[in-house]
């Protein structure tokens, strides 16, 4: 039987519905696909972002402990588990750096440049007394869970704090400043991540320049 004359060929409704249907499927899946490409490529630039910003980070760490000068007035390096004092050299004289862990985030904080001892051993007990808030203290890095230091001498690394030296008053100081011990020849550092890119431990050597007159 043929069709009548005039008669056009076409879609049914269900099938019209079907095949909208079919496209609303494919659209869903191609939208699921992109997200998931546009997340990955997010996560990734922010793990690689982290990465650098650490790399920056320990590359001050490094210039600092790389920096050390023993003074004989008050410990050129000392840590007491929660902060990573030093004294450091620099073109116009000596500064106090601390290094301390709050709240999961790890702080930098510089006294100013000094050329007199009194002013010297002032600095040291000034970063003594830090609360987190000062304005010369910066966040380097976020994120921090733990940290443990470590010193090496006598051919081997042992526990940052039990090289610390007895607290004994310094000439001229109001409050006790640690006795001075020798300096080590290196520093580890173990930094423990949580969460994000960089979970896990990060452990970090650094041996310590020469001292010289």
């Amino acid at each position: 039987m043929q069709a009548p004359a005039g008669a056009q060929a076409g879609f049914t409704l269900v099938e019209v519905l079907v095949a909208l249907s079919l496209m609303a499927v494919l659209a869903g899946m191609a939208w699921q696909g992109l997200d998931g490409i546009s997340r990955a490529r997010t996560a990734s630039q922010g793990s690689v972002e982290q990465t650098l910003r650490l790399n920056t980070v320990l590359a001050q760490w490094e210039q600092d402990l790389q920096s050390v000068f023993d003074t004989n007035l008050v410990p050129a390096l000392a840590f007491d588990g929660a902060t990573l004092r030093l004294v450091r050299r620099q073109p116009d004289g000596l500064q106090v750096v601390a290094w301390s862990l709050r709240e999961q985030r790890w702080l930098r904080w510089t006294g100013p440049i000094v050329t007199r001892p009194a002013a010297l051993q002032e600095s040291w007990l000034v970063s003594q007394q830090l609360l987190g808030n000062e304005a010369a203290q910066l966040r380097m890095q976020e994120g921090l869970a733990s940290w443990q230091v470590y010193f090496y001498r006598g051919n081997a690394w042992s526990n940052a704090q039990s090289s610390a030296g007895a607290a004994t008053p310094a000439a001229g100081a109001s409050a006790p400043i640690a006795a001075r011990t020798p300096l080590p020849t290196g520093v580890r550092v173990v930094l423990g991540f949580e969460g994000g890119g960089l979970a896990g431990n990060l452990t970090r050597d650094v041996l310590l320049a020469p001292q010289l007159p």
